[in-house]
């Protein structure tokens, strides 16, 4: 494979040489060059994929370890073939002690540090289950995880990072600084509805939507302007607008369906269009 490598750069190159003799050839036989190290440089590249998984994915009621080795199997399937970085919410856990310490006068910043500790007791029991193929640490800023990322073929787990943000932000926000990444809301829903299904009999199933719909559909952007029936929260989708980030929404305890849109397949639930 590497002398027919480099029996095809010889042959490029001879003929770039031939054509530098024939000025109105010279561009397309450069730019055949350029596109040919473009392609090699872009297929040598695994693609970056945000994953952000709802804590009730991880935990619905009670932890469940065949649920929660199911999840890291899909993962480490995965990875052998895009690069995966997994946010985890706190779900059930987060609310619990959030319920808590509420009921002890805790102000909004100390609820919010308990979210995000329950955000990160969960990835880390995910990491314990995707074993080696997880970096080991649980990141604590989105700029230490893309840094992990680059430098190493290992599935990222991380949190919460910054009260007031919530994890499907963290989620957009990594997503912005990746080179080409996708955002992957992994909620307990298998598509955005333009009203709240369980209470509404005509609320409408969207397999495709702009962004700016979406965020029609939940009220804006403000932390706290989001339906009760809103899959991500005003500022994710502000950040995902602002970054024209590919972003899609899956029911995330479907693993089939969860390993299809991370692997770029047809999957069952809603495109985001930006």
């Amino acid at each position: 494979m590497i002398l027919q490598d480099f029996a095809g750069l010889c042959r490029t190159l001879q003929d770039f040489a031939i054509a530098c003799r024939r000025p109105s050839a010279r561009v397309s036989i450069w730019s055949k060059i350029l596109n040919a190290h473009r392609i090699r440089s872009k297929s040598g590249k695994m693609e970056n994929v945000v994953v952000s998984m709802g804590g009730s994915i991880i935990a619905p009621e009670t932890i469940d370890p065949v649920h929660v080795g199911a999840i890291a199997g899909m993962l480490k399937r995965v990875c052998e073939q895009v690069k995966v970085y997994v946010i985890v919410g706190g779900g059930r856990t987060a609310r619990k002690y959030i319920d808590a310490a509420r009921e002890l006068c805790a102000d909004e910043a100390a609820l919010d540090t308990l979210g995000i500790c329950a955000t990160r007791l969960n990835a880390m029991l995910l990491i314990t289950a995707i074993g080696e193929k997880a970096f080991s640490q649980v990141p604590e800023s989105v700029s230490e995880a893309a840094g992990i990322g680059r430098n190493r073929r290992r599935i990222v787990v991380m949190g919460g990072t910054t009260p007031g943000h919530s994890t499907d932000y963290v989620g957009a926000e990594l997503a912005s600084i990746l080179e080409d990444a996708r955002f992957v809301n992994a909620t307990n829903v298998d598509y955005v509805y333009t009203r709240d299904p369980k209470k509404h009999a005509d609320a409408e199933r969207l397999e495709e939507l702009t962004i700016d719909r979406l965020i029609e559909i939940n009220g804006g952007t403000a932390w706290n302007s989001a339906g009760a029936n809103a899959v991500m929260d005003g500022p994710a989708c502000a950040l995902i607008k602002r970054h024209r980030i590919p972003t899609s929404v899956v029911n995330g305890s479907d693993m089939e369906t969860l390993e299809n849109v991370i692997l770029g397949k047809p999957f069952k639930g809603t495109k985001i269009i930006v």
